[in-house]
């Protein structure tokens, strides 16, 4: 559902993304872990469109990021770190407007609605300002947008950032089950989320992916026993790379 192939991504003189293979076939969550400045949110928004690549090719859903980039947005979700929220919008509103945006009208809208509004927990909440919302209810909002048009691929950047560790418990789980269903790419630097979440791991360090692959086969690529945690064997990738 998601392919890349030598995706590059450069500013100027910056090489943000630096050749980046990345594949994710089926259902499931995939941890995308890496340092600030990594290039982990460039790699997202290039998989979704919203960057334009310097050099490479990606696949998503089955139709290529350059050459179909209406198709992609259909069939992707995208929640980044800070999610886009009209502070002036009731909920339910804003969920409207989203889903209006994706074409969908009359009872298809107003069921998906209701879908993602049970499923996110906001049915107490759907009548309330976003501006009025906690960080955490902001972020089930930002996610009930993102799964609004029912996509099969989802890129979350950074979603229980900022979260107290309820809230963090709850989105987490929300995730979990729609990793049953769908093919998500988690983007955090909360190594016990992915450790929960997660039977695969990419690792990206100064554009560059360092390490792909299950816990044991990164452990075992760094030279560390397949017990070895994920924060020693995250350590030992990137502090290899220099």
């Amino acid at each position: 559902m998601i392919e890349a192939r030598g995706l590059t991504r450069r500013f100027g003189t910056l090489t943000a993304v630096d050749g980046v293979d990345l594949c994710m076939d089926g259902r499931g969550v995939l941890g995308f872990l890496g340092p600030n400045g990594a290039g982990k949110t460039t790699t997202m928004r290039m998989l979704t469109g919203f960057l334009s690549m310097t050099a490479g090719s990606a696949r998503v859903a089955g139709f290529d990021v350059f050459d179909q980039p209406l198709e992609v947005k259909a069939r992707v979700g995208y929640l980044p770190e800070a999610p886009p929220l009209y502070p002036e919008l009731t909920v339910r509103e804003c969920l409207r407007f989203v889903a209006r945006l994706h074409g969908l009208r009359g009872e298809v809208l107003r069921q998906r609605m209701d879908e993602v509004i049970a499923r996110t927990g906001l049915e107490g909440m759907q009548r309330r300002l976003l501006g009025q919302l906690s960080r955490g209810f902001q972020q089930r909002v930002g996610l009930a947008q993102t799964l609004v048009h029912d996509p099969p691929v989802l890129l979350l950047d950074e979603p229980t950032t900022g979260l107290d560790p309820a809230q963090r418990a709850a989105i987490r789980d929300l995730i979990g089950e729609l990793g049953r269903e769908r093919t998500v790419l988690l983007s955090t630097h909360l190594l016990q989320d992915v450790e929960i979440l997660c039977r695969r791991i990419a690792v990206i360090h100064q554009g560059r992916i360092v390490g792909d692959g299950t816990l044991a086969e990164l452990a075992a690529a760094v030279g560390l026993s397949p017990g070895t945690s994920l924060e020693a064997v995250y350590l030992a990738l990137v502090r290899g790379t220099g």
